[in-house]
């Protein structure tokens, strides 16, 4: 049993060969690198698929034997300080490294597909595979400064990811955005990390633990001092798992690719945040005052996340608010002490919420076709409507996810999310009603998303608010009818010569205005043949399903989603569930009552509950976006929210305060720019302008001036009698009209 455990170092050193291989061969031998890049992207499954083996093992003996396994190697030693490094293999570890792994093989497959074009193919799978690499250094750390380091190197990671496509300068800034803000938690870290060695002596988890504990038992520390560490502490996981308030990066970094959203912004990186709390909540545990700021923190996350996703227009930025939303629900458990919940809901997001963006990964891919290359409508929901009947699989897989994070039984998230709202029940009845209450607003924002992007009519080309069909080529449902429609013969032989020549021009409708041919025409120009395929049905300017590599890794996601819940039902007679089994030794550290009876019929009234608000925000969801109204409702509900008149009612003026504050962020990335960043920039303009004028300017006086006196007294020397006569006359004039008025 022991001997797989002590081999267990493997697991994030499998990974690193291959993005250092495919960085060597880019620089000493980039063409046959890039000619064997499939080579290099099979290689990085593959060798993540042996950790997903190593890893399932390892889970397997945890779930059988229930123990803590830790291999440490000293590194440095002297007299007063010692640094170790090692690993720790303990239930926590192996459920990371499962979910780590398992999400990873499947984003990196459906990447083979979505990023085939990109002239930085190789280059991803570098990046990602360095990433997964940090992220299972992280996991299987064994002390404070292996965490740190690894910590750090998954920053760096996602900074690169964010920033991939770096020539943007939309995406440069978010990558940018990323790494500032969580530099400000990683400080804080730090000095948690610093002040816990200064109390303890030691970075070993078990040993700090152990001195900690028995220092605030014996009141043998400062207690302020232990709650400004931990918080310290604490502020890591805020910045990094977007709670507030530091969670502005996360809805900028939707500007990498859709694979990176998928991993690292639902199932790893900003689940790391929850693993490091759940790492220290041995710690937590002993200072209430902790505890307490992290429920809270974790419940304005939880209603904020979801407010902020109400109105928004990209698909992947709602998505983004929903995933800071759902990790505010972890952090509340964490801070209530509902270790299992919070874990449990931890694996059940990352399945379902991966599901969700590489579908919506096929689904910009399906829009791409027909705006082409421009995230601003092909990420646009405005943009979107009627796609179910032309990507069915997407649809399916897209509205499986949407269930399961409303928490509709059986799907995975019903189990932990209820598990999470069962408990704040017992912690805070105020918690509790803000946490039901945005479970509602989780079921409306992501019905509709799903209403505004496969049901209903397409809105791309909206021309005004009138309803009215638009003169231009396209119309404004391109796949609502069978074929294209009619054009006149001679404007298409114009049309074919114009993209011949690779050149744009305009052209004039009949009520001459005019329109600039939109980038389809660089996309269908491919299979203007003949003009026969031009009025035929041209699969590049109608949406399609996308390729069976992008739809395995949804289909595979989908069983998770549906079967992943399962774990945490009992299956004996003691009540006993798989993850509890799973999680008994770390339970046990926690001192968490472990044999907790299922009461069915408890189960059964909260679960009653839970659904119900979950159906009613299904149901606004279709009261507003329902697919009988018309395309011009659609829009309007979204994006027509026009200055209030005097005749407008309540709900109107409710309707648009919601409105503004989620479109514009609540205001928070607004109040950043207005009062952090305009007051450094003021106050960095201040101290240039002292250093430059007042301390530069006194020692650049004191030269000027002795310049100027030397250059006077020059000529005063020079050995006229006549001069010096003059100049001692002068002054005696000078000091008798002094005395004169003086006296």
């Amino acid at each position: 049993m022991e001997h797989i455990y002590q081999y267990a170092w493997i697991i994030p050193f499998i990974p690193l060969p291959v993005p250092l291989l495919i960085g060597a061969g880019l620089l000493f031998f980039p063409i046959a690198t890039k000619n064997l890049r499939r080579i290099w992207a099979f290689s990085s499954i593959l060798v993540l698929s042996i950790v997903m083996i190593f890893s399932m093992k390892l889970s397997i003996q945890q779930i059988n034997s229930n123990f803590f396994y830790q291999y440490v190697l000293s590194w440095t030693i002297n007299n007063d300080f010692s640094l170790e490094f090692g690993y720790l293999i303990d239930p926590l570890t192996s459920i990371m490294s499962m979910l780590i792994t398992t999400v990873a093989i499947l984003v990196l497959i459906y990447s083979d597909n979505y990023m085939s074009h990109d002239r930085g193919y190789l280059r991803f799978f570098a990046y990602m595979s360095f990433f997964n690499t940090s992220m299972l250094g992280l996991v299987t750390s064994s002390n404070l400064i292996q965490i740190y380091i690894f910590w750090e190197l998954v920053g760096m990671c996602s900074y690169l990811l964010i920033g991939f496509w770096f020539t943007r300068p939309i995406a440069a800034n978010a990558c940018q955005k990323a790494f500032v803000t969580n530099r400000i938690g990683d400080f804080g870290l730090l000095l948690g990390i610093l002040g816990l060695y200064w109390i303890t002596g030691s970075f070993e988890f078990g040993d700090l633990f152990e001195i900690f504990n028995n220092l605030i038992n014996k009141n043998e520390i400062h207690f302020l001092f232990c709650i400004l560490c931990t918080l310290f502490l604490f502020a890591g996981p805020v910045a990094k798992s977007a709670q507030f308030p530091l969670h502005v990066w996360l809805p900028d970094a939707m500007e990498g690719p859709t694979p990176i959203s998928a991993l690292i912004h639902a199932a790893t990186m900003v689940a790391a945040g929850i693993f490091l709390v759940a790492r220290f909540l041995p710690l937590f545990i002993v200072i209430p005052y902790t505890m307490k700021v992290i429920s809270f923190i974790g419940i304005i996350t939880v209603l904020l996340g979801a407010t902020l996703a109400l109105a928004q227009k990209d698909i992947k930025r709602s998505l983004a608010y929903s995933t800071m939303s759902q990790l505010g629900y972890m952090m509340l458990a964490l801070g209530m002490g509902s270790y299992r919940a919070a874990l449990f809901h931890l694996i059940t997001h990352a399945y379902s919420k991966a599901l969700l963006f590489l579908g919506s990964g096929s689904i910009i891919h399906s829009m791409e076709a027909i705006v082409g290359y421009s995230p601003d409508k092909s990420q646009n929901m405005v943009l979107m409507g009627g796609l179910a009947r032309h990507v069915p699989i997407t649809k399916v897989s897209f509205l499986i996810g949407t269930l399961s994070l409303c928490g509709i039984p059986p799907l995975a998230c019903f189990w932990s999310k209820d598990e999470i709202l069962n408990d704040s029940w017992l912690y805070s009845p105020i918690f509790a009603i803000l946490a039901y209450f945005t479970a509602g607003l989780t079921a409306f924002y992501m019905f509709r998303i799903y209403l505004l992007t496969f049901e209903g009519h397409l809105n791309v080309y909206f021309k005004n608010y009138s309803g009215k069909k638009s003169n231009s080529f396209y119309s404004i449902s391109i796949w609502g009818k069978e074929r294209l429609p009619t054009i006149n013969k001679n404007f298409c032989l114009l049309t074919l010569l114009i993209m011949n020549n690779k050149k744009r021009a305009s052209f004039f409708s009949k009520k001459k205005k005019p329109h600039q041919i939109d980038g389809n025409f660089t996309k269908m120009k491919q299979s203007f043949i003949t003009m026969t395929d031009f009025y035929n049905k041209n699969v590049y300017s109608y949406p399609h399903e996308s390729e069976n590599t992008m739809l395995f890794p949804l289909i595979i996601l989908i069983l998770f989603t549906f079967l992943i819940g399962f774990i945490g039902i009992p299956v004996n007679q003691e009540g006993i569930d798989i993850l509890t089994k799973w999680l008994t030794p770390s339970i046990n550290l926690l001192h968490e009552n472990l044999h907790n009876f299922l009461d069915w019929y408890e189960f059964v009234i909260n679960a009653v509950v839970s659904i119900s608000i979950a159906y009613l925000g299904i149901f606004l969801a279709f009261v507003l976006y329902k697919p009988v109204y018309s395309s011009f409702k659609n829009f309007y509900l979204i994006n027509s929210f026009d200055k209030i008149g005097s005749k407008r009612i309540f709900w109107d003026k409710i309707i648009y305060i919601i409105y503004n504050w989620s479109s514009n962020r609540g205001y928070i990335d607004s109040f950043y720019a207005t009062s952090l960043i305009r007051g450094v920039r003021g106050l960095a303009e201040l101290v240039y302008f002292f250093d430059r004028r007042i301390i530069d300017g006194i020692p650049n006086g004191f030269g000027v001036t002795s310049f100027f006196v030397g250059e006077g007294i020059k000529y005063v020397g020079g050995g006229r009698i006549s001069s010096y006569l003059f100049l001692y006359l002068f002054y005696v004039l000078i000091f008798l009209l002094i005395y004169y008025f003086v006296s």
